[in-house]
């Protein structure tokens, strides 16, 4: 056993896909522990703007905040369970926008929700690492060491697959949800029974005087922090193809059920807060002192802090659950590198896992772990998915006009006005502090996206075949044994063909089948076009397309007689820059290495060379 199965497991078969599948059980879990962790703080930050402010006005300002925030929250619910009925293959603002706004659209959403999802790794793990530094002051030097090792702990179980993620990252987030409850719960009663009353601070921390005439900016501005409450709303539709069959049914379930949690929580703690007056102090969050009210320094306290604490690192675990998904759909539509399309040993997305754990690294690196350095970058990239998933699902029923159209799009024109301000106030009021970062970012990613897909449209351009007309002479041809390796007939596999006829009357075409769809096409489409050589189709049930080759060519060299040799022909494309490699799969330096290992065997490497300017353009 190698260090990778022991990392990761045993690999798992193709046909093992729907065990990964995740269940309402163990769905909701992963997917509300980002939203979870952030209802948790919402008030807080709610908090942070207006008691500095207005004092004690605060508490009475408050509920025409939540309020507000619980409406949207609503509406967003109802609006992402719609798009989880018409789009139920994922892709969440991303898949809404293509559809019913436009390709630029499209992009603004998918790199916005690429940043809020890579985000959500650094802040939270950040936010964890800061929390047990706070408790043991000897580890502040290891901080980033410390956010770096959480981070692969998280990326090594998501990388064993969907179903043991579930299990590990499951129990932890339903006992900070039922601690949660019972917090409220018992708040409420000894709130209804009047047994529970203000806090008494020791100093003064509520301002005697406030501002006069309190500025309708400064309440937009704890309005777009309190919004934090409904990051990881999201997740839910990016990630429909992970759940279980019916996928859209269990979505939709997970859904309902998460926004429930999030209005029980937010609305709980919110009424249990005005009524405790908490103000936030150094050292004593506002949901500690709320804990600390209801039951004092008894076992439910530590509970509840603990699991605050746990909730923050398993936050990030949305991400890996979000992410990945949409960077499938992405590579599929050619806008990413079609690496992240592809499965790993346990059937889950690994470079697009691997690609959030690099990335999180970089930034918990560049910004030392520090939270508040990472804070203005974090939640602006949700609500711009936000807007434009309300606004494409409002055109959509403005053009379709189905049944009840006509408050589903007042739903969601309401919706999109209301996030498109929440938008402009979380980009502007956090402009100088580091979201100004955003500006260059998003575009950037934007820009590299289109120049992906004009790429592979390029290519896709120069490797269509429109006839399968070989011009080779067979009775020329040699008695040398050769192999082709196939995956597509092509313009390329046409090169190789004629190569192979030249040198060869004995030609095996051989597929390594990851996919059995595909290998039925490969087929299908070689009897249709009547190719006269034989086709060899091997299938690899655990995608590993290297191993099952060299085993079908060892078998092949046992059978050579003394001094015959086989030649085995690998296309290798030849790309117009240096950078353009990065966007392609380097499959044959992997066949050429293993093939090196064969004695009678010999390796022809055919080029195909394509450019992406009409001067260099290549046709053979």
């Amino acid at each position: 056993m190698n260090i990778k199965d022991i990392l990761l497991g045993k690999p798992l078969k193709n046909n093992e896909i729907s065990h990964e599948k995740l269940s309402r059980l163990w769905g909701l879990p992963i997917m509300a522990s980002d939203a979870v962790s952030s209802v948790a703080y919402a008030i807080e930050e709610i908090l942070l703007i207006l008691i500095p402010s207005m004092g004690l006005l605060a508490f009475h300002t408050l509920p025409y905040i939540i309020l507000p925030i619980l409406l949207l929250l609503i509406i967003l619910v109802l609006s992402y369970s719609q798009i989880i009925d018409h789009y139920p293959n994922g892709g969440g603002a991303y898949a809404v926008a293509k559809e019913n706004i436009g390709k630029t659209a499209s992009l603004l959403s998918a790199a916005a929700l690429t940043i809020d999802y890579i985000m959500t790794v650094a802040v939270s793990i950040s936010s964890s690492t800061a929390a047990l530094v706070s408790a043991f002051p000897l580890l502040h030097n290891y901080k980033v060491i410390i956010s770096l090792i959480c981070v692969t702990l998280i990326t090594l179980i998501n990388l064993r697959g969907v179903r043991e993620a579930s299990k590990v990252f499951g129990l932890p987030t339903y006992i900070f949800i039922i601690s949660m409850v019972i917090l409220i719960i018992c708040g409420l009663f000894r709130l209804i029974t009047g047994t529970l009353n203000p806090i008494d601070y020791s100093s003064p921390i509520l301002p005697k005087e406030t501002m006069q005439g309190v500025g309708i900016l400064i309440l937009l501005k704890a309005f777009s922090s309190g919004c934090s409450a409904m990051s990881g709303v999201e997740a839910v539709s990016n990630a429909v193809p992970s759940f279980a069959k019916p996928s859209t049914r269990n979505a939709k379930h997970i859904l309902f059920m998460l926004g429930c949690i999030i209005v029980f929580i937010f609305g709980g703690t919110s009424i249990i807060a005005i009524h405790l007056q908490v103000a936030p102090i150094d050292g004593h969050t506002v949901l500690s002192q709320i804990s600390s009210a209801v039951f004092g320094h008894t076992f439910m306290y530590y509970v509840i802090q603990v699991f605050t604490s746990l909730i923050l690192i398993l936050a990030a675990n949305t991400a890996y659950n979000g992410l990945p998904q949409l960077l499938y759909i992405l590579a599929h539509d050619g806008y990413v590198p079609r690496q992240f399309s592809s499965r790993g040993t346990k059937l889950s997305f690994s470079n697009g896992i691997l690609f959030i754990f690099i990335a999180a690294s970089l930034l918990i690196i560049g910004f030392k772990s520090e939270t508040h350095r990472l804070i203005p970058l974090y939640s602006v990239g949700v609500f711009i998915s936000f807007t434009i998933a309300q606004y494409g699902m409002y055109k959509k029923w403005l053009t379709i006009k189905e049944r009840n159209w006509q408050y589903k799009s007042w739903i969601n024109g309401f919706g999109a006005l209301v996030t498109l301000v929440v938008s402009v106030i979380v980009f502007s009021t956090k402009f100088i502090d580091g979201a100004w970062i955003l500006a260059i970012a998003i575009p950037s990613i934007m820009t590299g996206m289109y120049f992906i897909h004009k790429h592979y449209t390029a290519i896709g351009e120069q490797l269509r075949l429109e006839k399968f007309n070989p011009y080779y002479n067979k009775d020329a041809a040699t008695s040398t044994q050769c192999i082709l390796l196939v995956h597509d007939i092509n313009k390329p596999f046409l090169k190789a063909i004629n190569y192979a006829n030249s040198i060869s009357n004995n030609i095996t075409a051989l597929h390594v089948c990851r996919h059995p769809e595909h290998a039925s096409q490969l087929r299908k489409q070689w009897e249709d076009l009547e190719i006269p050589i034989e086709l060899k189709i091997i299938e690899t049930p655990y995608r590993d397309i290297i191993k099952p080759m060299d085993d079908y060519l060892w078998q092949r060299e046992r059978e050579l007689n003394h001094g015959e040799n086989i030649s085995v022909i690998i296309i290798k494309f030849i790309t117009a820059h240096w950078y353009d490699n990065f966007l392609h799969n380097q499959t044959t330096y992997f066949f050429s290495q293993h093939l090196s290992k064969h004695k009678n065997i010999s390796t022809i490497i055919m080029p195909f060379h394509y450019m992406l300017d009409d001067k260099h353009f290549c046709k053979k």
